[in-house]
């Protein structure tokens, strides 16, 4: 039984190399370097397995080769963006939502080796079990393949996203955003929160204040969700008075 379940697991491993952007000679040294298949084996998986390796070092890897690779392709594709704007870039590019879109373009989820209570609870799908497999995924590429492959790989893969402002969009701090905005004049963003509706179906109310710059109000099913409604109106507002663009291109 043990080894019928691996025959499939191996044949599953090929059919998700022929998905990726490896030429045939590249795709047959990954697979038979072994860490292909162990970028795919998560811990769940290693604990129900008398602890075989899985792909938390490869993660690890694959997570500065991911960074390095964005960071060089940002800086040199928009020479005259600030610092902070390539920051917000980057971070919005590599992030677990960004690497589980990718994953999920390539149905990731189906290839990775879980253990049975991980798979049960909905483990394939999950946002952070996808982008850490991605990670190790390009951790195994860089260390069978080198660097030069390394990158080109990660760019590939990246490449609806890098360019994507409307992406982008959906993936910006605007908390993080609006803290920026107003420790330039020496101030915090204030919250406050109310309520309304039953228990079951309420409504929050967040009113963000910057003193002295801009106030604005959300709202969202949670607390969280509507002060993060506050502060994307509140940014949005800053930068329309400003006549400065939330994607800056340079």
């Amino acid at each position: 039984m043990a080894r019928r379940r691996r025959a499939t697991e191996h044949a599953d491993a090929d059919r998700l190399l022929d998905a990726l952007s490896l030429d045939a000679a590249q795709a047959a040294e990954l697979r038979e370097s072994g860490l292909f298949e162990l970028a795919l084996t998560h811990r769940s998986y290693s604990y129900e397995h008398d602890g075989l390796p899985h792909n938390e070092r490869l993660e690890f890897l694959g997570d500065a080769v991911l960074q390095l690779a964005v960071t060089e392709q940002l800086y040199a594709t928009h020479p005259t963006l600030p610092e902070g704007d390539l920051a917000r870039r980057r971070a919005a590019t590599v992030s677990a939502r960004a690497l589980a879109v990718i994953a999920s373009k390539l149905d990731l989820g189906a290839y990775v080796r879980l253990g049975r209570g991980e798979d049960l609870t909905g483990g394939r799908a999950k946002i952070s079990i996808l982008a850490d497999t991605t990670e190790a995924v390009i951790g195994a590429v860089h260390l069978a393949l080198g660097q030069n492959v390394s990158r080109r790989f990660v760019l590939e893969l990246m490449q609806p996203l890098l360019e994507s402002d409307e992406f982008l969009e959906t993936s910006y701090d605007f908390k993080s955003r609006l803290q920026e905005i107003a420790a330039a004049t020496g101030v915090t963003p204030s919250y406050r929160i109310t309520e309304t509706g039953l228990e079951h179906e309420k409504v929050f109310t967040a009113t963000v204040s910057v003193e002295g710059i801009v106030s604005a109000s959300g709202e969202g099913a949670s607390k969280k969700d509507a002060e993060l409604a506050a502060a994307q109106n509140a940014v949005r507002a800053v930068l329309a008075e400003r006549g400065e663009s939330l994607i800056p291109r340079g």
